[in-house]
This record gives C-alpha cells, sequence and structure tokens, in this order.
C-alpha cells in the first residue's frame, strides 16, 4: 500500500514549477490531488495538463481554477474536494507571485498584492480546510516559506515579509491544531521555477529541478509527520531552520539601563545555550525568571 494511499491533497498554484512537482508527486504516493491554479479550469491549461499526467499514471486528479485570493472560490474548492471523495486531508499552500524591486523604488500597490497572494492566499486555503481537520481529528498544512523570508534577499521587502509572515501563521496554528490532529508545517524550497526566472543564474539552475523538493514535501504530510517544522529543501539536500532565543542577560533597574543594553550586545547576541521556544510565552517566562520572579504562565502557552 503506498504511504498516502486514499488521502486527499489540495495543491494552490499547482499548474507549474513546484506546485506542479508537488502534486505529480503526491500522487505517485497515492494522494488524490486537487490541482489549483488561478484559471486552470479552462481549457488547455497547464493545471489541466498536470491532472491529466496524473490520471495517465493511474492516479485520481480535480482540477479547480480558482483564486486564493477570494475565499468563497476557497470554499468552494474544498466543498467539491469532499463532495467528491469524502475528505481533504492535506493541504499545500504554494500560490505565490514576485513583484521584485527594491524598497526605494517599490509601489505600495506590488508590496500589497505579493502580501494579498501569499498571506491571505494561504490564509484563506487553510481557513476552508481547517473545521473539516478539526472534526475529522487529522490533518496536514504545509506553508511555503522562503530563505527570502528566513534571511533577507535585496530587492524582495515585499516577498520576505510575506514569506516571515506565514512562519509566523505555521507556529501558531501548529500550536492550535495539536490536539485536533493538525500537524502544520514549513517549506522553504530552492528551485528553478518560473518565478525564479532572470533572479538566479542559467548556470546555477541546472541542479534545482523543483522534482529535487517534493520528496521533502512528502515528509511533511505522512501520518508520520512532524509539526512547527521549518524544513528547507533543494537540489537533493534537506535542512531544518529555527526561530530561537538565545540566554540574554538581565540589566535591571541600572541607573543607565539603556547605556548597559548597548554596552552587553555582544553577551545578549551570544547563541551559547540557546533554545528554541515552545511558544512565545517562553520569552515571558526566561525574562520573568532571570528579574527573579516565578511565574505560573505554563498554562497560558
Amino acid at each position: 500500500m503506498k504511504y498516502l494511499h486514499n488521502r486527499v491533497a489540495i495543491v494552490t498554484g499547482a499548474g507549474g514549477g513546484l506546485g506542479r512537482a508537488h502534486a505529480l508527486e503526491l500522487a505517485r504516493h497515492g494522494a488524490r490531488v486537487v490541482v489549483n491554479d488561478l484559471r486552470g479550469d479552462q481549457e488547455g491549461s497547464s493545471a489541466r495538463a498536470v491532472a491529466d499526467e496524473i490520471r495517465r499514471a493511474g492516479g485520481e486528479a480535480l482540477v479547480d481554477g480558482g483564486d486564493v485570493c477570494d475565499p468563497a472560490q476557497m470554499e468552494a474548492m474544498v466543498a467539491t474536494a469532499a463532495a467528491k471523495w469524502g475528505r481533504v486531508d492535506i493541504l499545500v499552500n504554494n500560490a505565490g507571485i514576485l513583484r521584485d524591486k527594491s524598497f526605494a523604488k517599490m509601489a505600495l500597490e506590488d508590496f500589497r498584492k505579493v502580501l494579498e497572494v501569499h498571506v491571505m492566499g494561504a490564509v484563506h486555503c487553510t481557513k476552508a480546510v481547517w473545521e473539516r481537520m478539526r472534526s475529522q481529528k487529522h490533518g496536514r498544512i504545509v506553508m511555503t516559506t522562503s530563505s527570502s523570508g528566513l534571511y533577507g534577499n535585496f530587492g524582495q521587502a515585499n516577498y520576505g515579509a510575506a514569506k516571515m509572515a506565514l512562519v509566523g501563521l505555521m507556529q501558531t496554528l501548529a500550536l492550535e491544531g495539536e490536539k485536533h490532529g493538525i500537524h502544520v508545517n514549513c517549506l522553504a524550497p530552492s528551485a528553478a521555477t518560473g518565478m525564479t526566472e532572470g533572479v538566479l543564474p542559467q548556470d546555477a539552475l541546472a541542479g534545482l529541478a523543483p522534482e529535487r523538493v517534493s520528496p521533502g514535501l512528502i515528509a511533511l504530510v505522512g501520518d508520520d509527520a512532524p509539526t512547527r517544522m521549518i524544513l528547507l529543501a533543494g537540489a537533493g539536500s534537506f535542512e531544518c531552520a529555527h526561530v530561537t532565543m538565545t540566554q540574554g542577560v538581565f540589566v535591571g533597574d541600572a541607573a543607565d539601563a539603556a547605556l548597559a543594553v548597548r554596552s552587553r550586545l555582544r553577551e545578549i547576541r551570544s547563541r551559547a545555550e540557546e533554545t528554541v521556544p515552545g511558544s512565545g510565552w517562553e520569552q515571558y517566562k526566561l525574562e520573568l525568571t532571570k528579574a527573579g520572579f516565578t511565574p505560573e504562565l505554563a498554562g497560558a502557552g
């Protein structure tokens, strides 16, 4: 029996590039796949070609042409999948756009549009599946983040802001979904797609086939998938990123607290004994403990 036998997966932006590779890989492992792409339901669309490819290989696929920026269309997409296959198990929020320019030259509309597609698009799709996943006590959601968000990239202030926002969304939804059997993770791909044309030199793109990222996706959506993981993937290599917290220092009510902080920045930045917080409350606990309190915050997280 295949690893994802009869699981129902939705992949947004699946008409080409990473989305296509994800859809095909999910189907290869036994999932039934909704291939979503903007206007993908039109005759001759790339999304239809992907669905046909899945069917020719013996899999099951539906095509959806809904816009991730329209919550009603995403609700309809999920309802169609559930009506045909009875459930939705996996959501891969992959749809995205680029509007690259330096911040000084970037139009606010281009900033807003990138946030709308990447962030609100993922929110709309996730909201559409959330209650179904809660009620069936099972769900796997993957947000597509990026090294541009995690580490920054010149000319991608809008894209980087959107991609880091998805990490924050993942962190909270993973906490809220855990008791309902919903695991939420991030995938940060390095891949040669339509979105990277002109961004990377041609000789660097040869090893960055999207198909070399998708095995990482499979690891994030199975029954034994982790939750709250940021998986980096590219060229057949896989890494993990963490948002960490250093031990820092306590300056208390020093006469010149600002001077104390400035003079001890090296200690504050030291990564010795840094931790990966279990939730945002870990900052409160650490700081109050260093200040001499023993806060009963365990239930707050």
